[in-house]
């Protein structure tokens, strides 16, 4: 049976968007190794209540690793130090024999921060929405192999439909880029043939909002791929540039 942990907790509080900003360290004591570091939070912010201080706002929501919500960095490292795994899911086991964590929110212009560990990811929410609808008249639910695709295109179609739209990449990446994200969204629809008739316009409206909301450029790092809990491919981000090109030249 583990020992429970004895803690020092460096946690980034701020008021607003327009607030400043700051450090503040807190103290936990025998905390359990088989909770979850969200549940760890919970009992932080039961303390502060209790002790009439204001509570840590931090998101989440499904804490089940699929809505990707819970997104922190900690010690440096988007969703914590486990790879293919949303922050929900990590368990205090995992920094046996530390003694401090340092806990902030995501950090980039495009998500400004709302409350403490809280952000405003609708820049991504942006990006997706200027992709658009598929505009293929589907009718009734058509015959499973009425429209023929190749078991490799649906395979990648569905790696690439996995992101959870989390912003893990944005966090990670030094460059603060949205590509890995974006690419998945082109890439899903690029792969397969319902999303053809849109397939020009689609990439260059959604590269176009990505450089809109703020975001940097890829400079080919792979930290994105590194932190993305669904373990997205940096390969969607070379299928989104060709695309985009394809749509510039016509």
């Amino acid at each position: 049976m583990s020992e429970n942990m004895n803690l020092k907790l460096k946690i980034w509080r701020q008021k607003n968007a327009g607030d400043k900003g700051r450090f503040v360290e807190y103290d936990m004591e025998n905390v359990s190794p088989d909770e979850s570091f969200l549940e760890m939070m919970d009992e932080l912010n039961e303390k502060l209540t209790h002790d009439n201080l204001e509570p840590v706002e931090f998101d989440s929501d499904c804490r089940e690793g699929i809505c990707g919500t819970c997104g922190l960095v900690v010690n440096g490292e988007a969703h914590g130090p486990l790879r293919a795994t949303t922050m929900c899911q990590v368990h205090m086991r995992e920094f046996k024999g530390m003694t401090k964590l340092t806990v902030e929110p995501w950090r980039t212009k495009a998500f400004p921060v709302l409350k403490d560990l809280v952000v405003d990811r609708g820049a991504l929410d942006k990006i997706q929405q200027a992709g658009g609808y598929i505009s293929i008249n589907t009718g009734n639910a058509p015959d499973a192999h009425a429209i023929q695709v190749p078991k490799e295109a649906s395979d990648l179609a569905m790696d690439a439909a996995a992101c959870i739209g989390c912003g893990a990449c944005v966090a990670a990446c030094p460059n603060a880029s949205a590509s890995l994200f974006t690419a998945a969204k082109i890439s899903q629809f690029a792969l397969l043939p319902q999303g053809g008739p849109e397939r020009k316009r689609r990439a260059a409206q959604m590269v176009t909002q990505m450089d809109i909301e703020g975001f940097g450029d890829c400079s080919n790092l792979g930290e994105c791929e590194a932190a993305c809990p669904k373990e997205i491919s940096i390969s969607n981000i070379a299928r989104m540039k060709r695309e985009f090109v394809g749509a510039m030249l016509g």
